[in-house]
């Protein structure tokens, strides 16, 4: 598979620098993310994702967890906490942080422990893809919370880039399927993978909470139309 922003990562460990990925989408082009991005302190975070920390409980799961930013600053604070990512270059970058508990997996196909808390961040409801993928993830991770648990996940709402100056919106918004699901097309050096990511508003992920057995609480917004919310069953 191929790993893009895994080898940025791995890259910046290493040498403490790396170039720029880059980032299209059927939407946006020319967009970068500088892998140190991935390597934050807790200083560093939005309020969002500070705001996140402070709510986890219990035994948590770290899902997408990148280079394990928040798995460390968890462990630091004595919580036990699982960083899961499928992206081996990724995974060999937390280990040798000193992160204790990695597992190499795609999320919808691990089944092996229980947690009180889930967490899905930086755009967490990317990894659904798509509106479809978003409820069968959330189905999968049932089965994944012990009884009372919670998943802390955030999104932004991207309709701000469907509107004109005057208040108006493209005329395509409403033609095609929901604005947030996105295509995205990653690169660095000549690695690049293409994948669907999904951006969800709020309201539109509370539907799709109560669809899937959720109660859906918002926790937190950002400063740019991103937010932090909280699922239990």
């Amino acid at each position: 598979m191929n790993d893009p922003i895994g080898l940025a990562i791995k890259e910046y460990l290493e040498r403490g620098k790396a170039p720029q990925i880059h980032v299209d989408s059927n939407y946006t082009e020319g967009e970068t993310i500088a892998p140190s991005y991935f390597f934050r302190n807790e200083k560093e975070l939005p309020k969002i994702e500070k705001v996140a920390l402070k709510n986890c409980k219990g035994r948590i799961l770290d899902i997408g967890a990148a280079a394990g930013c928040h798995s460390l600053i968890l462990q630091k604070k004595g919580y036990s906490v699982t960083a899961l990512e499928k992206s081996e270059a990724s995974v060999e970058v937390m280990r040798k942080q000193g992160i204790v508990k990695v597992v190499h997996a795609d999320i919808f196909e691990y089944s092996e422990e229980q947690y009180n808390t889930i967490l899905l961040l930086m755009n967490g409801t990317g990894i659904g893809g798509t509106i479809e993928g978003l409820k069968k993830l959330l189905t999968h991770l049932k089965s994944l919370l012990l009884e009372g648990g919670q998943i802390l996940i955030d999104s932004s709402d991207i309709k701000y880039l469907f509107e004109e100056e005057d208040g108006s919106e493209w005329v395509d918004i409403a033609n095609n399927n929901y604005y947030g699901e996105m295509q995205y097309k990653v690169s660095f050096r000549k690695e690049e993978a293409q994948f669907d990511w999904l951006f969800i508003d709020f309201n539109t992920l509370q539907l799709v909470a109560n669809e899937t057995g959720y109660n859906c609480t918002l926790l937190e917004k950002g400063t740019h139309h991103d937010y932090l919310a909280q699922l239990k069953v």
